[in-house]
């Protein structure tokens, strides 16, 4: 049976297995590896699916996106430019104001303790954000 939406669209967990599947090579094992981390890091994100086949993980607001190309997989953190990264995991879109990746290549091992910590610490920026938002509707 097939995971669908309320209107019979496929909802998002289906998409991204789907999109999994689909790459049939390492790039899809690691987009499976980086979701198997997304969802032990943070049990309560939410998967959604965006800008025509992005895999997405919300709480609170965007934490990560995983893109997949020819020779990476590439995790973007949302708010990336405001995570402590003490291990030095951002090797990507370094140069913005907000945003941050991480660049995964074919055999690269991940550093799973402290790919968690920073998902954990954009899990918390979205909600210290949303906390101060609604106190100041409010307030």
């Amino acid at each position: 049976m097939k995971n669908v939406q309320a209107g019979g669209a496929e909802s998002p967990s289906a998409l991204i297995d789907a999109r999994i599947k689909e790459l049939g090579d390492w790039r899809g094992d690691m987009l499976a590896h980086l979701r198997a981390l997304v969802k032990a890091a943070d049990p309560d994100v939410v998967e959604t699916w965006k800008w025509r086949g992005t895999p997405v993980w919300e709480h609170a607001g965007i934490i990560c996106t995983g893109e997949t190309y020819r020779t990476a997989v590439k995790m973007t953190f949302a708010k990336g430019a405001s995570l402590p990264d003490p291990a030095g995991l951002f090797n990507s879109s370094l140069e913005g104001n907000t945003r941050r990746a991480i660049d995964f290549h074919e055999g690269d091992k991940i550093d799973e303790a402290a790919l968690k910590a920073l998902i954990l610490a954009a899990v918390e920026l979205n909600a210290s954000s949303a906390r101060r938002t609604s106190t100041k509707k409010t307030g």
